[in-house]
């Protein structure tokens, strides 16, 4: 099988990491450096200052969002993606694995709150459960809510005490 010494299957001592890597390997994380630059262009600038990344990226990652034509788009995130080799990528995918849960955790909050809203307009006994869970909240409030939601459907009208209710509980549970 061709001349396989210990010397050759260990690399010559000289070589670093990134000379180790086979070609395929490189290319591999250059591309995932590529599209993580292009997940960076879709935040707001501020979030992007946020991350300290040098200024030519910043430019870089802006003018991405600005391009009108594919072709551009494309070689502007191969020159994002080699100004991202420059940079340590961890700090980075940490702040946006935060940026995700918080996203997350707002999204589960807003579907409690609309689960809530939804039991109290359809259940009878569902403004009991939201008092034993929550005893702070107003029972005359709720009801009133519930009530003002309740003749707004029957009317067909604009839905102004369901959003009223959600308002509220929004404000009781967060």
């Amino acid at each position: 099988m061709g001349n396989m010494t210990p010397e050759n299957e260990a690399g010559e001592a000289g070589e670093t990491e990134q000379q180790r890597l086979s070609k395929s390997a490189r290319k591999r994380e250059a591309s995932s450096l590529q599209e993580l630059g292009v997940k960076l262009s879709a935040l707001p600038d501020q979030e992007i200052k946020e991350l300290e990344l040098p200024d030519s990226l910043f430019v870089a990652l802006r003018a991405l969002r600005r391009l009108p034509s594919h072709g551009a788009q494309v070689r502007q995130r191969q020159y994002i993606g080699k100004l991202m080799r420059e940079i340590d990528p961890e700090p980075v995918l940490a702040k946006l694995a935060e940026r995700k849960q918080r996203h997350d955790l707002e999204i589960r909050q807003f579907q409690q709150i609309e689960r809530w809203r939804d039991r109290l307009l359809g259940e009878d006994g569902a403004i009991d459960d939201l008092m034993r869970d929550h005893p702070n909240a107003d029972k005359d409030e709720v009801s009133r809510l519930i009530d003002k939601a309740a003749r707004e459907r029957i009317e067909q009208r604009s839905p102004v005490g369901a959003r009223e209710l959600f308002a509220y509980l929004r404000q009781l549970l967060g």
